[in-house]
């Protein structure tokens, strides 16, 4: 019934293998805040669209796609700490369900703004110059810039886990996913610890936006969509699991990749049906026993 080489089944690894990589950005940027601070950050996929068009702003202003994509990552990355400052801090001791509000009204707003500031229309950032086609790996045809996104993934994930398992700065930060009360009793400010953790999250959520954003056209609804699909990867991998985010982000990848191929318009059926599947044998996902990084 189809016609499948094995050439256009590595193609559409490699393409699920890049999709998943942003996936796994996401995910991974959300497991930290949740698991850190107990917030179901409902605005991630809005830190996400910011860092497509921050990357879009500062290409355009400098002329620089490297530059841009720094600046993307660091400028979103500040205006999560001062939301979560501002904003989400005086409302850790109060009921959950009011910094679950609080995010859900900032990923209404922040979209309208952006509206109002750029309009409805994509804006599309360009390849970075030497990142445009592809190349021949034997017979397999391989786009560059879907290889730098697997590859940066891989980079900001092996820099991440040294980060939390060799640094003080990301020790302080695990123990404060277990315990935070212990850790504040000795004498670390755990307040700041939080901000921190949370701009790390929000960093990663820009990070992927940035990276997409010469593969899609940025709009302010962009967040939404992604929203969604990257609840059901962390729902997936286990609330609250770096590890359980990633390897839900490559499945899902793939499950998008390999269907789109047969099937286009089940795509996105297909991301709820393997999360149906998943938590009808793993109620608490692949590696959610803990909840925690």
């Amino acid at each position: 019934m189809f016609d499948l080489s094995w050439e256009i089944v590595a193609m559409q690894m490699i393409f699920g293998l890049a999709l998943g990589c942003v996936y796994v950005l996401m995910a991974g940027g959300l497991s930290i805040i949740f698991g850190l601070l107990d917030v179901v950050n409902f605005a991630h996929g809005t830190f996400y669209m910011l860092g497509a068009y921050a990357i879009f702003v500062a290409v355009s202003l400098c002329g620089n796609f490297w530059l841009g994509l720094v600046s993307a990552v660091v400028i979103v990355a500040l205006v999560g700490g001062v939301i979560e400052w501002l904003l989400l801090k005086p409302l850790y001791k109060r009921d959950p369900l009011y910094p679950l509000l609080l995010t859900f009204g900032v990923s209404i707003c922040i979209p309208d703004i952006i509206k109002i500031c750029f309009g409805l229309i994509g804006k599309v950032v360009p390849y970075p110059s030497g990142f445009m086609g592809a190349f021949m790996l034997g017979p397999v045809m391989v786009p560059k810039y879907r290889l730098f996104i697997i590859v940066l993934t891989l980079v900001v994930l092996i820099s991440l886990w040294l980060f939390l398992n060799k640094s003080n700065l990301g020790m302080i930060i695990r123990a404060s996913t277990r315990d935070s009360l212990m850790t504040q009793t000795l004498g670390i400010n755990v307040s700041r610890i939080w901000t921190i953790g949370f701009m790390i999250g929000i960093g990663l959520a820009a990070l992927a936006g940035a990276v997409a954003a010469p593969m899609v056209a940025s709009i302010p609804d962009m967040g939404v969509e992604m929203t969604i699909e990257c609840f059901v990867v962390v729902v997936i991998g286990g609330l609250g699991s770096l590890g359980g985010a990633i390897i839900g982000g490559l499945l899902i990848g793939q499950v998008v990749s390999f269907v789109a191929l047969f099937a286009p318009a089940w795509s996105n059926v297909a991301i709820f049906m393997a999360m149906a599947i998943i938590l009808i044998i793993r109620p608490r996902g692949l590696f959610g026993e803990e909840g925690r990084l």
